[in-house]
């Protein structure tokens, strides 16, 4: 059987859809040396996102002392440094075990044709999507070094892994250009597939970069999920697929770096 995650753990997005549900099960299933700093854009929260911060607000009452709500703007360099500098000040000599960037956008909305899709579509779907992910790893590096120098790897050949140091980037199946013939009548989100390709490429290039520091990068596809942006349609609940992503991500090893996996823990094609 799998180990449970440990240690300290980001979530970006964290104030509703999948993003909500991996704080709550991290917080129901992690022991007491497990911390959650769940990020979101507007911790105050504003207009309709109101309601999905209460629900934020209340894990933190809920498991008191494992939740921090961190402010984290994906799309903007000056308040990723801003929440590098916060998160490294309440580590102390901490290191950081697991980041999940899962904050992402995609507009216009879904079906996202040609006709609907402009050149503002596409630049800001990009800058969240796989910009933000980018300078998040980047920015973050130190601490996710911190961890893996920290915790010494449970058997030999298994140097890497989601209670160790980790990045884990939510990605998705449109992302596939292999599997696009079968997946673009559905739904042609130009701007969402293209920058959810670019990310797996990043994640690609960090995976190899990254090794030398014993950190493992993946990609994992959530399945179709019921949220706003997974719509009413979607077979998946959101607790069955955080269930099986952190079931997952629990198991994941040095043979895992790199990859493109779905929320089961099979592979998906480039």
């Amino acid at each position: 059987m799998a180990e449970k995650l440990k240690g300290n753990i980001l979530v970006t997005g964290a104030n509703r859809g999948i993003g909500l549900e991996l704080v709550q099960q991290l917080a129901e299933t992690t022991g007491r040396d497990a911390h959650i700093y769940a990020c979101c854009r507007a911790p105050e929260g504003s207009g309709a996102q109101v309601r999905h911060f209460h629900a934020l607000r209340d894990l933190t009452t809920q498991y008191p002392g494992k939740v921090t709500i961190m402010k984290l703007d994906v799309s903007d360099e000056d308040s990723i440094s801003a929440a590098f500098q916060a998160l490294n000040k309440q580590l102390g000599a901490g290191g950081l075990n697991l980041l999940i960037n899962n904050a992402a956008i995609n507009q216009p909305g879904s079906p996202g044709p040609l006709s609907a899709t402009g050149k503002q579509d596409m630049m800001q779907v990009y800058e969240t999507n796989v910009v933000g992910p980018f300078l998040i790893a980047k920015m973050f590096l130190p601490l996710l070094q911190r961890a893996a120098e920290m915790d010494s790897p449970q058997k030999e050949g298994d140097k890497m892994s989601c209670r160790r140091s980790a990045i884990i980037n939510m990605s998705t199946l449109v992302s596939s250009i292999e599997k696009c013939p079968e997946t673009f009548a559905q739904a042609q989100m130009y701007s969402y597939r293209a920058s959810k390709a670019a990310l797996n490429m990043v994640t690609r290039c960090q995976s190899e970069d990254f090794k030398r520091h014993n950190i493992l990068v993946t990609a994992i596809h959530p399945g179709w999920v019921r949220t706003g942006m997974g719509g009413k349609e979607a077979p998946l609940s959101t607790q069955e697929s955080v269930h099986g992503m952190l079931t997952m991500m629990s198991s994941l090893s040095d043979k895992d770096c790199g990859m493109l996996l779905d929320w089961q823990g099979n592979g998906i094609p480039w």
